[in-house]
């Protein structure tokens, strides 16, 4: 950043801002950590989607020809980062040939919303606040609304190469998904329709999703277990069927099949036991990465994966609660055709509920404290900007690589700060000096 000295005012003004920013008024020397920053950071000019989007040029290049990639975030509910995802899939759609906006949501509820960006079905206002409850409320947000009717508005004007949306999560698994196995039975192999319907007896959600998830979990362990024994035996029974004449209806009633039996084996984990609960935790974030595999191989399109940064990155920030999360298996499976993007921020707001309540409320933090990774990230010059973290010269080369107190903030608060090595567990760093709490709809 190049400045001018024109007298006393000016120079108070930019010390004054500095001071009150967190960012230095002067780049630092080019030997520190800061200065390597510096050298290496791309400056982003907002986060808002619409407009001119030149500045995320040097995130094209670092993103490469992969064919998903993780954006992440370090809360669940600050505008700022949903209203980024929107601007940079819209980016890439534009200049990398990516056709898919992949959410940390159930399956069904993302096929429901793809209906809606295809073909128009639905109010997406009504969709979202019958899916994203519980567990999912904080995406039921202004941001998330934007998004769906930006993707609807570009169908519309390009039907023969649309966008799609897709739910890469499996803690509900709506009636559509039953509807659309025992349909396909019923025209393929009609046989099995009476035995299917006897294997998902009970299993077919009449109660809205929030609902079902509590009563679900309610269930003694005992009855969870033998839920997952009928989906597995539902999906034996699908995958044994010749696939015929219409192989991709096929494909798609076995993946269906596969999600509603991968449902009932996340709750068929003993929740009362501390190993069986990290145990879910790896195996929820391992079928999510099978869920992404599948859909870009399937469609062929690439994606745009969104999720937090503990879901996105390759190393999880508590290991002994969560052994492997998403990032790592999308690069067992993907190679170099995965890259990662973490989100980091210094200051501002967001939604969470309590631990003891689900009571959403706003947080508001101040500066990082000393000693944590967004307080060094805060000193370089740029508000905003993007780093390649592969590509950081000495010494952030290593500081990069060592772990330190990063805020990663769940659905619930307090949450962290854990301790992160940032090159460790992301390819692609983007910063934001401030962020704001996501407006949440029908509140």
């Amino acid at each position: 950043m190049k400045r001018h000295p024109t007298g006393l005012v000016l120079t108070l003004f930019i010390i004054l801002a500095a001071l009150t920013t967190g960012i230095p008024a002067t780049a630092a020397p080019a030997s520190t950590v800061v200065g390597a920053l510096d050298r290496a950071a791309h400056p982003l000019r907002t986060v808002e989607p619409g407009g001119a989007t030149g500045d995320l040029r040097p995130l094209d290049r670092m993103i490469g020809g992969a064919r998903v990639v993780g954006l992440g975030e370090a809360t669940h509910g600050s505008h700022d980062f949903f209203a980024l995802k929107h601007r940079v899939f819209q980016r890439l759609v534009e200049e990398k040939g990516f056709r898919t906006f992949a959410l940390e949501a159930p399956w069904s509820t993302g096929l429901r919303l793809n209906d809606h960006v295809l073909y128009g079905k639905g109010d997406p206002r009504r969709i979202m606040r019958e899916e994203f409850q519980r567990d999912y409320q904080l995406w039921n947000n202004t941001d998330y609304l934007r998004l769906v009717e930006w993707m609807r508005a570009y169908n519309v004007r390009h039907p023969g190469d649309p966008v799609r949306f897709m739910g890469d999560d499996v803690a509900w698994t709506g009636p559509e998904l039953y509807d659309a196995v025992e349909d396909y039975a019923a025209d393929a192999a009609p046989g099995l329709s009476a035995r299917l319907a006897e294997l998902y007896r009970g299993l077919r959600p009449t109660v809205p999703t929030g609902a079902y998830i509590e009563q679900y979990l309610s269930l003694p362990y005992a009855e969870r277990e033998e839920r997952a024994d009928r989906t597995g035996k539902a999906l034996q029974l699908l995958k044994r069927q010749a696939p015929g004449a219409d192989r991709e209806a096929y494909d798609w009633a076995v993946q269906h099949a596969t999600v509603i039996d991968r449902t009932a084996r996340q709750y068929a984990f003993d929740i009362e036991d501390p190993a069986q609960i990290a145990e879910a935790m790896r195996y929820r974030d391992g079928v999510m990465a099978a869920n992404v595999v599948w859909w870009q191989r399937h469609t062929g399109t690439k994606v745009l994966l969104s999720a937090h940064n503990n879901h996105v990155g390759y190393v999880p920030e508590e290991p002994a609660e969560n052994p492997k999360v998403q990032g790592a298996f999308l690069r067992g499976l993907l190679g170099a055709g995965y890259v990662s993007v973490g989100l980091t921020f210094d200051r501002g707001s967001f939604n969470a509920t309590g631990w003891d309540d689900d009571a959403v409320r706003h947080w508001t933090l101040g500066p990082a404290g000393p000693g944590s990774n967004e307080r060094t990230l805060d000193r370089v010059r740029h508000r905003d900007y993007v780093l390649d973290l592969r590509a950081a010269g000495s010494p952030a080369r290593d500081w990069l690589r060592q772990a330190r107190p990063t805020r990663s903030i769940g659905t619930a608060y307090p949450d962290g700060p854990h301790d992160i090595a940032l090159a460790r567990s992301y390819d692609v760093l983007i910063h934001l000096h401030r962020v704001e709490a996501a407006r949440l709809r029908d509140r």
